[in-house]
């Protein structure tokens, strides 16, 4: 039984449209805080927003089919 926390993720990233480029960004932008850098902060600031776009990024709706017209 998965806990209320893992259930939660699983729920949120049912719904994106890239989920394993999202948690790819989100290790990339992990390893780069902790390996020191030339420039500091430029290249922290531009993975985490890739990775806030990624996450935004949502699946689109199925189009409903027209609604049949009334009947007289």
């Amino acid at each position: 039984m998965p806990g209320p926390v893992n259930s939660l993720v699983q729920r949120y990233a049912g719904r994106l449209r890239y989920p394993r480029l999202l948690l790819l960004m989100l290790t990339l932008f992990g390893v780069d805080l902790a390996l020191p850098d030339a420039i500091p902060f430029v290249d922290e600031i531009l993975l985490g927003l890739g990775t806030v776009l990624l996450g935004s990024l949502r699946r689109r709706r199925a189009e409903r089919p027209p609604a049949p017209p009334p009947r007289d």
